[in-house]
């Protein structure tokens, strides 16, 4: 009697196993999902774990797509209330990661709790020193500088271009760096590692020191009047000559540079900025009420 084998049952396996696999897809609900929990993130900040409860809640639609049993759940939730700072808009792309992680470890591969938290915890550090100098550095101070400008010509575009731009580039870069970190999965820990890093950092520097030197020669004024010499030329014109007009024909904005050496330097010798900005205040108010300084 000869027994014949049906090939139909092993198709029938691999496709049941690739519907599950299927299954373990972040959708564009969980995208959507995971994008406003990430906003949200700073909404439980504490000086223990930091930003730690705004992680677990930004990971629990991933988690519940991975992870069918309620104890592996709890489990996973329970790793991501860990200790954890950066950045908040460049923790999106962490999110990622450790999304991509915790569906590798779901389906059985070789990925420990450990090497979750390590991957997410050896993130933080580097990330954070790109986005602390690219947006609180760079893009903020340069929007809200555009639009002050603005506002002082009396123009209403000023206000809307600083919070229109500043929340384009946040909706961007926690949207599709989510989805960038989620689909480069442990990649992105070699990709993002070394001169890169380094590189967007100092450029970041870079234009940011270049935009605020650029804002003291623009916003800061000081005036000072004090007369050094006055007379009357041949054409019957009267020369004033002042201190103000002196430093303006060597350098203009040279006192203006000065104070903010001055600043740059009380405040690397740990003086509390509060204290440079009412002794600002003093030596404005007394030297115009004693006739040095003037509007």
């Amino acid at each position: 009697m000869t027994v014949q084998h049906t090939p139909a049952q092993p198709d029938a396996v691999s496709g049941a196993e690739a519907t599950a696999t299927a299954q373990k897809r972040l959708t564009r609900r969980d995208y959507v999902s995971t994008y406003f929990r990430s906003t949200f993130m700073l909404g439980s900040f504490n000086f223990e774990r930091m930003q730690a409860i705004g992680v677990c809640v930004s990971m629990i639609p991933a988690i519940r797509r991975f992870y069918t049993k309620k104890e592996d759940q709890a489990a996973a939730l329970g790793r991501h209330l860990e200790f954890f700072n950066t950045q908040p808009w460049i923790a999106s792309p962490i999110f990622g990661v450790t999304a991509a992680m915790e569906r590798q470890k779901s389906e059985g591969e070789d990925i420990s709790a450990a090497d979750v938290t390590n991957v997410k915890v050896g993130l933080m550090g580097p990330l954070a020193g790109v986005g602390d100098p690219l947006f609180w550095g760079t893009a903020r101070p340069v929007l809200a500088a555009l639009g002050a400008s603005l506002a002082m010509s009396g123009s209403i575009l000023g206000p809307l271009l600083f919070f229109v731009v500043l929340n384009i580039i946040r909706i961007a870069t926690r949207w599709y760096g989510f989805r960038l970190g989620y689909q480069k999965g442990v990649q992105v820990v070699s990709e993002v590692g070394g001169n890169t890093l380094k590189r967007l950092t100092q450029i970041a520097s870079v234009m940011g020191l270049f935009v605020m030197g650029a804002l003291v020669s623009k916003w800061t004024t000081v005036n000072i009047p004090f007369v050094l010499s006055e007379y009357t030329q041949s054409d019957g014109k009267h020369v004033t000559n002042t201190v103000q007009s002196i430093l303006d024909s060597l350098l203009p904005g040279l006192v203006p540079l000065l104070l903010t050496f001055l600043c740059m330097w009380l405040l690397r010798h740990k003086v509390n900025a509060i204290w440079i900005i009412f002794g600002m205040f003093a030596v404005g108010i007394l030297g115009y009420w004693a006739g040095i300084l003037a509007p």
